[in-house]
């Protein structure tokens, strides 16, 4: 299935993290063309980097988007909920 799914609103809820959360990627996140300065398919995130929310917003209408600083790395990536879990 692609990036967008009709049936899927996650605007309907409040966001799952809180600014300035610790968060932990699940999977492997790489350029896809949309982070610039960098090469597509280039590295952003490996599974379990750790950075906190800086920034909540919003994607067609229909999904949150974390930005997520990565202080290891020094970057921002934005992120989906299912690609993210809350560090306790």
């Amino acid at each position: 299935m692609g990036l967008y799914n009709p049936g899927e609103i996650e605007l309907d809820d409040p966001p799952a993290f809180n600014m300035e959360q610790k968060v932990r990627v699940r999977k492997l996140i790489r350029n896809d063309g949309t982070f610039p300065g960098r090469d597509i398919g280039e590295v952003l995130a490996k599974k379990g980097d750790e950075g906190y929310v800086v920034s909540i917003g919003t994607y067609l209408q229909s999904y949150y988007i974390y930005a997520v600083h990565f202080i290891d790395r020094d970057v921002v990536v934005g992120c989906r909920r299912k690609e993210l879990e809350a560090v306790d």
